[in-house]
């Protein structure tokens, strides 16, 4: 199963100086049966990139949360045996943990697939993003600031490149 770990800059340079993602427990986001039943799609790769989508806001929520991290989203995908991630059924159909999935143990960074990375034009939208709480909160206008980060495609990059973003 692909797991997709919402980092910030920061924890991207943790996880790569440490070797692993973590510590855990972790919140990630996969393909989980509430998020099929919401999207409504059996296109596996419209799935994984809705699931993508949801670690990205779960990055921008990271980010928000410390003015001194770069306003850039990360996410990691990482694949994980059967098992290792569970959903919470209670949550499952919720709005705000649609694709959540929690994993006990920290996750080595040789089992990553890929990074995702807001590209440098991103980080003006990224960074005016701050007013996720108030979004939360249905603020239309600062929904509409979110939504405009979330326009931005985060870039893949191979996981032999993380010593060149975090640099």
């Amino acid at each position: 199963m692909r797991v997709y770990v919402p980092l910030t800059l920061s924890g991207l340079a943790a996880a790569h100086a440490g070797g692993e993602v973590g510590p855990g427990p972790l919140t990630a986001y996969a393909v989980t049966p509430g998020l099929r039943e919401w999207y409504v799609s059996d296109d596996i790769e419209e799935l994984e990139y809705a699931a993508l989508s949801r670690a990205a806001a779960a990055s921008l929520r990271l980010i928000a949360g410390n003015p001194d991290e770069p306003r850039r989203r990360i996410v990691v995908a990482v694949d994980v045996p059967d098992g290792a991630a569970t959903a919470d059924p209670d949550h499952g159909l919720s709005a705000a943990s649609l694709g959540e999935v929690r994993i006990a143990a920290a996750l080595p960074l040789a089992k990553a697939a890929a990074v995702h990375v807001d590209a440098d034009e991103a980080e003006k939208d990224v960074a005016a993003a701050a007013a996720l709480g108030a979004a939360d909160l249905g603020d239309d206008d600062a929904q509409f600031t979110v939504d405009g980060a979330e326009d931005h495609e985060l870039l893949w990059f191979g996981v032999q490149e993380i010593p060149q973003l975090i640099g």
